[in-house]
């Protein structure tokens, strides 16, 4: 079922998307050659507390972290490990979720680590490119399938992959609510977008070929060949007159550029 939204409950995801832009700014600027996944978590977990809220992803169907961390060909849902230390030439998407006052933030960003290859930075590009194209058709009387055709029609026409295995989402009071929102499909196809929906758009897009793995840790999601993914997530109000985006990469690329 679709739950609708009170311009009241939309500023409190606001809230809770904005703590989450914040929280993965504060990611971003540890973010280089040395450190550890897990250290990157810690800081997060820290951060999100301090302002009142819950890390929404630690235990959530019994994920065990506070980020889910995914590097060069991990594409979602990695999970942090003192173990993983990032590489200068790393690509790193970090996703993260915020608990506070009754309702969800989600939203992801993917990093460079120090200097990347051209082609790894293309594709962080295109990809982040293609969730703007998405985004744009996320008003109200469009459907489902328009976001979807947007996604996937940017990040094909540049030679990339797109995952059919994982998909965006409604968000709202659970991380994840009705309707699915695939990075592929029809336009004119699937559920109406209606005022005050709130959803999750996040292109997963592959430097080759979109198959993946699903590894036996129960959560981490690889390129089947095995060349870099990149990921990012914005948290969208539907409105009549045009996309209300409750994230703010601004204040990460402000960040991250300091």
């Amino acid at each position: 079922m679709i739950y609708l939204k009170t311009d009241e409950e939309i500023e409190l995801m606001r809230e809770n998307n904005v703590l989450v832009s914040e929280t993965l700014a504060e990611v971003g600027r540890h973010i280089r050659p040395g450190v550890t996944t897990k250290r990157l978590d810690e800081i997060a977990e820290d951060f999100i507390r301090s302002h009142g809220a819950v890390p929404a992803f630690l235990g959530y169907q019994g994920f065990p972290a506070s980020l889910c961390i995914s590097v060069n060909e991990e594409v979602v849902h990695g999970i942090p490990s003192s173990r993983r230390v990032l590489e200068e030439g790393d690509i790193v998407s970090v996703d993260c979720g915020t608990f506070l006052k009754g309702f969800v933030g989600d939203s992801a960003y993917t990093f460079a680590v120090g200097e990347v290859a051209p082609e790894a930075r293309r594709l962080m590009e295109v990809t982040k490119e293609a969730l703007y194209k998405g985004t744009a058709q996320a008003r109200a009387g469009n459907r489902v399938g328009d976001v979807s055709a947007a996604v996937q029609e940017h990040a094909e026409r540049h030679g990339y992959g797109v995952v059919r295995e994982l998909e965006g989402h409604g968000c709202g009071r659970k991380m994840h609510e009705d309707p699915g929102v695939p990075n592929y499909g029809a336009r004119g196809r699937g559920p109406l977008l209606k005022e005050g929906m709130v959803i999750c758009i996040e292109p997963m897009i592959t430097m080759g070929n979109k198959a993946v793995d699903f590894e036996r840790d129960g959560w981490t999601v690889r390129t089947r060949d095995r060349k870099p993914a990149a990921h990012y997530e914005f948290a969208v109000a539907i409105r009549k007159n045009g996309p209300d985006v409750l994230t703010d990469f601004s204040m990460i690329e402000k960040a991250i550029n300091e």
